[in-house]
């Protein structure tokens, strides 16, 4: 079985709070991938609470967004439009999710697992760490990021992350 994960394709990173020309750019290109994916999608959602100040990351970031339940933290509207009914959302506090290393441990014990693709926002923060878990957890998938489907803070910080990527054996 192929597993696509598209991560944290919310508005906030989109067209809000941390938005960007390049995230919104990628949307159709995402929209496409999920469309076109045969096998498994799985989402995940950053997900903040209202102390989202007071955490290390508010600390170090302090922007407010994708606080749980508001307009930011919902996936876009096209995106959205495609979520089937028993799509796995993983709503995660941080970059990484270990809850989703642990739903694709879970999935190669019981169908296996062929490859993962990675696809979403951002390249350099969210789509790494994650990129790097299911590398973790999976040593012997290979993981790909689809980086025409990926957008990061920047343009050199998104080259940067797929360097990294590539350096850990994830085809990007």
């Amino acid at each position: 079985m192929d597993v696509l994960i598209v991560v944290d394709m919310q508005n906030d990173f989109i067209d809000g709070a941390l938005g960007t020309k390049e995230a919104v750019a990628i949307v159709q290109n995402v929209v496409k991938k999920i469309k076109d994916f045969d096998g498994e999608v799985i989402y995940t959602r950053d997900t903040h609470e209202e102390n989202y100040m007071e955490t290390q990351e508010g600390a170090n970031l302090p922007v407010k967004h994708c606080i749980r339940g508001t307009e930011g933290w919902e996936i876009c509207t096209e995106i959205k439009n495609l979520l089937k009914n028993d799509a796995v959302v993983i709503d995660k506090p941080t970059f990484g999710s270990v809850e989703l290393g642990k739903l694709l441990k879970e999935r190669d014990e019981k169908e296996g697992i062929t490859s993962i693709t990675l696809v979403g926002l951002c390249t350099d923060i969210c789509v790494i760490s994650n990129a790097l878990i299911a590398k973790a957890v999976l040593p012997e998938v290979p993981v790909y990021v689809d980086k025409e489907c990926c957008a990061g803070v920047t343009e050199d910080s998104h080259e940067t992350a797929l360097a990294a990527m590539r350096m850990c054996q994830i085809h990007c």
